[in-house]
């Protein structure tokens, strides 16, 4: 979102284009002279450059210069550093000499890359000192070495990146349980919410009385059922279907209701931006007397409800009516997947009077979604992705992993959200749109080559979609579908959250946006608040929540990364911390990975699904091997290992 500003700027910007948002920065530029103004239009100084920082391990610096064309690097000495460091956005002035690579000095740090730093103690040449837990670079910071020494060795901290204050003590590196605080405070997030905003969520108290909201729709006497992970809480979705009619209802809570726009409950959802999963728990968007309680889809309670109504024709599979309709419905049965499972199988041995009822609709919409998906897949993609479930003990210790595979269930509710939500963009006429636009020729043939390497091929097509198909055929017949379908993924643009409708390509869709999760996704929250507005025709309102949506939608999508690399960090702490413990140990692995230093994934024990970077050059992708575990840092979370055999040597 800056770095796009900066970017503009750069080139120049006129006033019109100029966001409340970024206003302050501009005047305060204009106060330095680094930016000229010239009647309403205001362009970046040629002395000056807006860049990034990088530093090597020698500590001179590199700026990564901020422009639409390609530019050097230049060169920051240490002494011109003025206090910047890895990954902080700048305002930096060119210094010109004769022979020499171009050099630059910072003179304002205009963003750091995080708030804190997040460091640990080590004794090195007798003297403690504190580096950086994300690549052991030292950091300074405003502490004694007496009051350092007080501190056990291997003390974690988070500590303030424009101070240097030590802010908070996480605990020490070898308790299993400061994992989890290591990297919330990485991305700088946190699992306590202002008192504020805990106050404002139990005010809502923790049960829905019908009589209050006499215009919602009473759709309580119909037998709506959840299907979730057994571990779930916070349930987003009810799902009922209507044989006769032939219509699905889709039920979203109806977060909007509670949660009111630049309220506290809002500001801080919006700063959050999504649910974060650990293993072991959630760090929700909402507090959870909202998340978990009354906004919670639970069974066998009247909850307030956005619901879709899709009616749609058995024969041609189209949606021919989309209704929106908020109503309060009344869950009849919370199922995990294993249990839909079961009955999609034909076993109803466990099933009772209740599941009676669902299972006359479940089974035939079973079938109905899955003629629906095959149609769409001749205009979209599937791909194999294994999901990884770990389980902790109270010490939070890695004592498990299960490789979760799509089941039936799974692509049931999947198929059942889908549908709603390309409903729901289909119904806005401007907002945030879940975009993913088609890879590039560049890509696909670069793809195409790395495939062909290991005897991977396609079939000579201008059909993007046919010819991703023949290569996960062609993956099929040599027993590396997934690690292919990693590369196609790898090959495409990433999804990401727009204020303009550009599409979905990886689904086929022409309207795609986010419905059906607002109480872990901000932008769900939005959309729901447009279609209240765009159904009640409230022109006003529906301006109101589109200022900046522009900006918001980048600033959603940067928080998505974010969630996910702190749900990822974690995953690689305990990873690292059990290979720790068992280095000389080898396991299986696959090559998934031949770029700079070769990485591999772990096949086997409770390292599946782990990295592993290996001493071995020599290697080629998709090999199978033994790999002995030769080192470990909790610190950087990375695994090291070399091959001891083979496993599988393939004739390309």
């Amino acid at each position: 979102m800056l770095k796009t500003f900066l970017r503009t700027l750069s080139e120049g910007i006129s006033k019109d284009d100029i966001s409340h948002e970024n206003q302050s920065l501009l005047n305060s530029l204009l106060l330095s002279k680094a930016v000229k103004q010239k009647d309403d239009f205001y362009k970046l100084d040629t002395k000056y450059r807006f860049g990034t920082i990088d530093i090597s391990r020698t500590g001179t610096g590199y700026l990564s210069v901020l422009s639409s064309t390609k530019s050097k690097d230049l060169i920051v000495e240490g002494d011109d550093l003025n206090g910047a460091s890895k990954g902080d956005i700048v305002l930096a002035k060119r210094l010109f000499s004769k022979g020499n690579r171009p050099k630059a000095k910072v003179i304002e740090i205009l963003k750091k890359e995080f708030d804190v730093i997040v460091g640990y103690t080590k004794l090195q040449d007798n003297k403690i000192v504190v580096l950086n837990i994300k690549n052991d670079l030292p950091i300074t910071v405003a502490a004694s070495q007496k009051a350092l020494k007080d501190l056990p060795l291997g003390t974690v901290m988070k500590i303030d990146n424009y101070t240097s204050i030590i802010s908070e003590i996480l605990g020490v590196l070898e308790d299993p349980k400061v994992d989890e605080k290591i990297s919330l405070a990485l991305y700088n997030k946190t699992e306590i919410f202002p008192n504020e905003c805990e106050i404002e969520a139990k005010s809502y108290g923790n049960s829905v009385d019908k009589s209050m909201y006499p215009k919602r729709e009473d759709l309580t006497h119909l037998p709506f059922c959840t299907i979730d992970p057994p571990d779930a809480k916070d349930f987003d979705d009810a799902i009922y279907f209507d044989l006769k009619q032939s219509a699905l209802y889709v039920a979203i809570a109806d977060v909007s209701e509670y949660v009111s726009a630049f309220g506290a409950l809002d500001m801080e959802a919006k700063n959050r931006g999504f649910t974060i999963y650990f293993p072991h728990k959630s760090i929700p968007m909402l507090p959870r007397s909202l998340s978990e309680n009354i906004c919670s889809l639970k069974p066998n309670v009247d909850r307030l409800a956005f619901i879709y109504k899709i009616t749609i024709d058995p024969v041609t599979l189209q949606s021919v009516k989309e209704e929106l309709i908020e109503g309060i419905i009344h869950s009849k049965r919370r199922y995990t997947y294993d249990k839909i499972d079961l009955f999609l199988e034909g076993d109803f041995s466990q099933k009772d009077e209740v599941d009676d009822v669902i299972l006359d609709y479940l089974l035939p919409l079973q079938k109905l979604l899955g003629k629906i998906r095959s149609k769409r897949l001749e205009n979209g993609c599937e791909f194999r992705n294994d999901e990884i479930r770990m389980t902790l003990d109270e010490e939070q210790n890695l004592i498990g992993v299960k490789v979760e595979k799509e089941t039936p269930s799974h692509a049931l509710i999947e198929d059942a959200m889908l549908l709603a939500n390309k409903a729901a963009a289909k119904a806005l006429k401007k907002g945030i749109y879940r975009t993913h636009e088609s890879p590039s020729e560049a890509k696909i043939d670069e793809l195409l080559d790395d495939l062909a390497i290991i005897g991977v091929y396609g079939e000579d097509t201008d059909n993007i979609y046919e010819l991703i198909r023949s290569l996960q055929r062609s993956a099929d017949a040599k027993d590396v579908r997934q690690d292919v379908d990693k590369l196609i993924i790898r090959a495409q643009q990433k999804a990401v959250y727009n204020h303009e409708n550009k599409g979905h390509f990886g689904l086929g869709f022409e309207h795609y946006t986010h419905f059906t999760s607002p109480i872990r996704r901000y932008s769900d929250l939005i959309v729901h608040r447009l279609l209240k507005a765009i159904k009640h025709k409230d022109k006003k309102l529906e301006e109101f929540i589109l200022q900046d949506i522009d900006i918001v939608a980048m600033r959603v999508s940067e928080l998505e990364r974010e969630a996910a690399q702190v749900a990822w960090d974690f995953m690689d702490r305990k990873y690292a911390r059990y290979a720790l413990a068992h280095i000389g140990e080898s396991y299986k692995a696959r090559i998934v990975d031949t770029d700079r230093t070769p990485i591999a994934n772990f096949e086997e024990g409770l390292l599946v699904g782990a990295r592993v970077f290996l001493l071995d050059y020599d290697v080629e992708l998709f090999e199978e091997v033994k790999v002995e575990l030769v080192d470990s840092f909790i610190t950087s979370a990375k695994i090291i290992g070399s091959i001891k055999e083979w496993l599988i040597k393939e004739d390309v």
